[in-house]
């Protein structure tokens, strides 16, 4: 029997990728690439494929612009031939299907381990020794769950390299063969260290002033613009979130900012993390999608919604108008089909969250298809 979310099953057009349906899969961290070398391989691909659907939108996991950009074992790169030759296989497995896929480039910052920098100290705004010591904030390494290493503060001429490295990575994503990519600017790392005063403390152009802190994004935003042209280009952010130990004294202000001027680089979409949740986990039940409601005020283009959603509320928001389309994230894990499970009406299998960040297919790739676990049953 079908649903009631119907708008969730009309086109709509985000820049230039058309989608034939508004349940677009969110960039997901699962730490399946080859090692050593972050190589996108089989595993992945199956991964993708299957969660694939004609005129439907897949953002991919957060990938590392660099070695020393990295900061999450497992996580696939966009830095090496190697790298681009895995995503291509991907890329060109999905567009089989009928489905448009973006590259989500990330810098972690100083979320990160030494043994994932090549030896190098992580790198961010400024430097917060309570953050290396933390034990709430752990992240994944060769070695294990660990705490982050002692970070140390950009210079001028750093942040104007990884700016380079951004652009060269927006190539690298272009060469495999990607519909467009998106600026990861959420979740406490490299890009949101920069603009949140909670953790940035410079007294510099990068520092300060709300505009001095947007200025990174900005730069990045106008690299990756350069190459795909800004209707290919997306920006991810998380206002008002507190993962990664991040916080700012005014986030309605800063984003404000920082949305009207995204304006003008007539952007594929804006996505925008509901500060309901906490990384993957939701801590405010209840809670509406208040950030997409007061940023749709002020951004002209197209928004997708992410954070805590299930199909009933994913319809309720489009309906009201305050996105275009809906990121499912928790239930795109478990469930491949998720579109056609939600379309009709059909129930959802629990994720399993202790598979979440494993390295082998369980809890990857061995979710069953509604037929599959029916027939099974």
């Amino acid at each position: 029997m079908k649903s009631t979310q119907q708008k969730l099953f009309t086109p709509v057009q985000l820049g230039a990728i058309a989608l034939k349906h508004r349940v677009v899969m969110a960039p997901l961290t699962r730490s399946r690439s080859e090692q050593p070398g972050d190589i996108p391989g089989d595993l992945m691909i199956e991964y993708y494929t299957q969660r694939a659907t004609d005129g439907g939108l897949i953002i991919t996991e957060a990938t590392n612009i660099s070695i020393t950009a990295r900061g999450w074992f497992g996580a696939p790169g966009m830095f090496t031939d190697q790298q681009v030759a895995g995503w291509k296989r991907v890329v060109d497995s999905v567009h089989a299907k009928g489905a448009s896929i973006l590259s989500q480039l990330w810098h972690a910052g100083r979320s990160s381990h030494s043994t994932m920098t090549g030896g190098l100290e992580p790198v961010s705004a400024s430097v917060d020794p309570a953050y290396w010591n933390d034990p709430e904030i752990t992240i994944s390494t060769p070695g294990g769950w660990q705490l982050t290493s002692p970070h140390r503060a950009l210079e001028i001429p750093e942040i104007k390299a990884i700016v380079e490295d951004y652009r060269k990575a927006a190539e690298r994503a272009k060469s495999a063969g990607f519909d467009g990519v998106e600026l990861h600017a959420a979740n406490g790392y490299l890009i949101d260290q920069f603009l949140e005063d909670g953790s940035n403390k410079r007294t510099d152009e990068y520092g300060g002033s709300i505009e001095n802190r947007s200025r990174l994004l900005l730069e990045v935003v106008e690299a990756l613009v350069s190459v795909w042209g800004g209707d290919r280009v997306a920006v991810r952010i998380g206002p008002g979130g507190i993962w990664n130990g991040m916080s700012d004294s005014n986030p309605q202000a800063l984003f404000a900012y920082v949305v009207e001027q995204l304006n003008r680089f007539g952007l594929a979409y804006l996505n925008i993390i509901e500060p309901r949740i906490k990384g993957n986990v939701l801590i405010s039940e209840g809670q509406p999608p208040v950030a997409a409601e007061q940023l749709r005020k002020i951004f002209t283009g197209k928004i997708i919604s992410a954070g805590g959603f299930e199909p009933d509320t994913a319809e309720a928001i489009l309906e009201k108008g305050d996105a275009d389309a809906v990121a499912f994230g928790r239930h795109f894990v478990s469930n491949p089909d998720l579109p056609r499970r939600i379309q009709l009406g059909l129930p959802l299998t629990d994720y399993d969250r202790s598979t979440f960040y494993t390295f082998d297919k369980h809890g990857y790739i061995d979710y069953p298809l509604y037929e599959e676990k029916h027939v099974a049953a």
